[in-house]
């Protein structure tokens, strides 16, 4: 099965909706998903931006904030917007790392994702962390401790989100499939998923 990578930042509200719809969708027309979690803040001061552009372009943010609510209500997903945006997403996507090297990371996104953006809550809070791990059955205390202190679990971290700066990703969501072509938005997921199976029609 062709494999398509799903570069995400939790702090990004359209990556939720992706998030909640790409395994499925994914599924559908015979695709892998891998799951890739990154920061957007190194990448968005490369572009010389000290917050997201929806803060930084309030027009823009008004758009997005109105568009989520319509996009959650089309496909019966829970929104609430977060009180504080964007939201610190380090230590949620080194657990996600983590998770991703034993096998619970697309529940653990997931979660993150609905405690968020369906429930309206902060993903920096270590309760708020907390109670995702031990709702999956996780040693929360143990899992905590190492996304603040493993140096290798940052330089994993670190070395993702240069790499994800590598291949020209500049937002979340991002699909990249296997021959290196990259697809933005959310609204981009089936047109990532039609070419890395083939079903796309390549330009001349």
């Amino acid at each position: 099965m062709p494999v398509v990578d799903f570069w995400f930042e939790f702090a990004s509200p359209y990556s939720y909706v992706a998030a909640m719809r790409i395994e499925t969708t994914a599924a559908a027309k015979d695709v892998t998903i891998r799951w890739r979690p990154f920061l957007l803040g190194p990448i968005f001061a490369a572009q010389g931006w000290n917050s997201s552009p929806f803060n930084l372009y309030p027009a823009r943010g008004k758009h997005m904030w109105r568009d989520m609510a319509r996009i959650c209500s089309t496909l019966d997903l829970p929104f609430r917007r977060p009180s504080d945006f964007p939201q610190n997403s380090l230590i949620a996507a080194r657990l996600a790392l983590i998770g991703s090297a034993e096998g619970w990371i697309v529940p653990f996104a997931k979660a993150v994702y609905a405690t968020e953006f369906g429930e309206g809550r902060d993903i920096s809070r270590p309760d708020s962390l907390h109670a995702i791990l031990n709702g999956l059955g996780l040693d929360a205390n143990s899992l905590m401790t190492r996304a603040r202190t493993d140096e290798a679990v940052k330089s994993r971290l670190r070395a993702s989100t240069e790499e994800a700066q590598s291949i020209g990703i500049f937002g979340s969501p991002s699909f990249v499939t296997e021959d290196n072509e990259v697809f933005w938005g959310n609204d981009r997921l089936e047109a990532a998923l039609d070419w890395a199976s083939g079903a796309a029609r390549r330009p001349g």
